[in-house]
């Protein structure tokens, strides 16, 4: 018998009624999973993904293992660095180390074009065998934000104040603004080739654009991200926001034209939509939870969904990723958990 096609997550992202919560966990597919750390004893994160076969395994594994209503494909925000000339490496422990910082104008200048077809076919390889022969539920592409990809850039890795990519920002306009723009090309380009190939929606992760305050956020970042949800829009796949410490901003995305508003754990449901946010909104249990006894996760996870459930359009979703040490049974119990309580609550 062939399994229906589970569409509640798109349902819930274009804010129409659903007869539970969907639910997916950023970081879901890898990290705490024993079969994955086993092929991880064996290749790295480049080397996963540059085998289709391999990555489509890793990405639907969470599905079929926690239930969830969506995948999402799995890889890195670096992944299409490369292809315009950024050597990038993800090193164990730290995250990825870029040995060419941008320091100039004409860095920036000497930044190639993505070509996905040449340059990623293994990520649109591994879409295509996933949306075609593996999931019955929707795939979730995604792509870095140019204000996060550029502090990798300029930091030259992972960064606790981004120091160095604000004073670029604020010292070489003309060089930042040129960045941002080839990095909306290039997240344009890229997006729409994992859409083509058969991504069903979009996230975009700006992780660290929080350390940023609404006044630069406007001036230095809003107007290339107006940009590139305009050109994703056409395409006509749900499209979420999401980044880290970043409660201050919900408002401004939700002006943007996208769908989904992702909210981490320091802004409750409630407040995000008395503040004004009409869009659906995703999230948002703070993923420390995920380590408390049961009682505790339940308790949490109640109330967060009696918030989300008061107006259609919510994904139940973690404040950030699965980190290494929670247990996969509880990420099973948790999708139970959801979808049974919402279930009764939305069928009264």
């Amino acid at each position: 018998m062939v399994q229906q096609f589970n569409d509640t997550f798109l349902k819930a992202c274009r804010g129409e009624r659903t007869d539970f919560v969907p639910l997916w966990y950023m970081r879901q597919a890898g990290r705490s999973q024993p079969e994955y750390r086993k092929i991880k004893e064996k290749y790295s994160l480049f080397e996963i993904t540059h085998q289709p076969e391999l990555c489509a395994y890793v990405t639907k594994l969470p599905v079929d293992q926690y239930n969830v209503d969506a995948a999402i494909l799995y890889k890195d925000i670096m992944s299409p660095l490369p292809s315009i000339g950024v050597d990038v490496e993800i090193k164990s422990g730290i995250g990825p180390v870029i040995d060419n910082p941008i320091r100039s104008l004409q860095d920036v200048e000497r930044l190639g074009e993505i070509h996905p077809e040449d340059d990623v076919p293994y990520v649109l390889d591994t879409i295509r065998l996933l949306t075609t022969e593996m999931l019955q539920v929707p795939l979730i592409g995604f792509a870095g934000a140019p204000f996060t990809l550029a502090s990798y850039m300029i930091e030259g890795g992972p960064s606790r104040n981004y120091n160095k990519t604000k004073a670029f920002m604020y010292s070489e306009p003309k060089a930042w603004f040129a960045l941002m723009e080839k990095l909306a090309d290039m997240t344009i380009t890229y997006v729409k080739a994992q859409i083509k190939a058969g991504a069903r929606a979009i996230q975009i992760f700006d992780s660290w654009v929080g350390a940023l305050n609404v006044a630069d956020y406007r001036t230095f970042i809003k107007p290339v991200m107006e940009r590139i949800f305009s050109e994703l829009r056409e395409t006509n796949v749900p499209l979420i926001m999401f980044g880290v410490g970043a409660s201050h901003l919900a408002n401004e995305w939700n002006d943007l034209p996208l769908d989904v508003v992702g909210l981490d754990w320091r802004l409750s449901i409630d407040e995000a939509r008395e503040r004004g946010i009409h869009k659906t909104v995703q999230g948002n249990l703070d993923p420390s939870i995920l380590l408390a006894p049961w009682d505790v996760i339940e308790e949490r996870t109640k109330a967060i969904l009696d918030q989300g459930m008061k107006q259609p359009g919510y994904v139940f979703n973690l404040g950030h990723g699965v980190f290494p040490q929670v247990q996969p049974e509880t990420l099973k119990r948790l999708a139970a958990f959801v979808h049974e309580y919402s279930a009764a609550k939305l069928s009264k």
